[in-house]
């Protein structure tokens, strides 16, 4: 699949197109976001587990092109990635994974290269070591952080490319790339605009978040049809 290039503006219109889904099956998008997040904690401290966020993933954006076509929204659509292109998805979480233990692995060394030479530099000054180890640590956070860009942009739009379109993970996650390079900008506002949104959403006691959790799920399948010129939201699935 070819992604277009949109709008800025368009940014704007993914979160409203999220909350149009939301509002639709609000009851409903709540307890599919609480046990997601759930899920989610608990795949976070099992060994390897994480390779199957992407099937979540699949799943949550299957249950918004189900809710677009109309039909009812049901909780065991978040499930649906372990039924339709399981090994896909899953290769799409291994691929993460291995890149996640990789760029770890680098930090470590820079680190500890870094920290070296720091306090070489230092001379034994133990507020000169603090002051270098503190920078240190800042650097390599921000190193890391805009090595994780271009690994996010390929993941953003793959599970649904999988799952929706019955692509191979590694066509998914190269289509997922050039879609968000060609839509910096208006990823650009939508970040701005979603990371205001999340900061209000937090400040009830959280309970924001009940609202602005699924809105952000269904700003993702938004995003999709838009970049990806997808128009007829009854189309059927691919076979899987």
């Amino acid at each position: 699949m070819e992604a277009r290039k949109v709008n800025a503006g368009n940014g704007w219109e993914w979160i409203a197109g999220g909350f149009q889904l939301f509002k639709k099956s609000p009851g409903i998008w709540i307890a599919i976001f609480l046990i997601y997040m759930a899920l989610s904690v608990v795949l976070a401290f099992v060994p390897f587990a994480v390779i199957l966020s992407p099937v979540l993933m699949g799943g949550l954006m299957l249950a918004c092109h189900e809710q677009d076509r109309g039909e009812e929204l049901k909780i065991e659509h978040l499930f649906a990635g372990f039924q339709t292109n399981l090994g896909q998805l899953a290769i799409i979480g291994a691929i993460l994974f291995a890149i996640g233990i990789a760029f770890t692995i680098a930090m470590y060394i820079v680190m500890i290269v870094m920290v070296v030479g720091a306090s070489v530099a230092a001379s034994g000054d133990p507020a000169s070591m603090g002051a270098g180890f503190m920078l240190v640590i800042a650097l390599i956070m921000l190193i890391f952080m805009a090595l994780m860009i271009p690994v996010m942009m390929a993941y953003i739009y793959a599970p649904a490319l999988v799952i929706l379109k019955n692509m191979s993970a590694f066509d998914a996650l190269k289509a997922s790339f050039k879609a968000c390079w060609r839509n910096i900008l208006p990823w650009l506002v939508y970040g701005i605009i979603a990371f205001v949104l999340t900061i209000i959403a937090y400040l009830p006691l959280f309970l924001g978040m009940l609202v602005m959790g699924p809105v952000l799920i269904g700003s993702m399948y938004a995003s999709y049809k838009d970049v990806f010129n997808i128009d007829n939201a009854d189309q059927a699935l691919p076979a899987s």
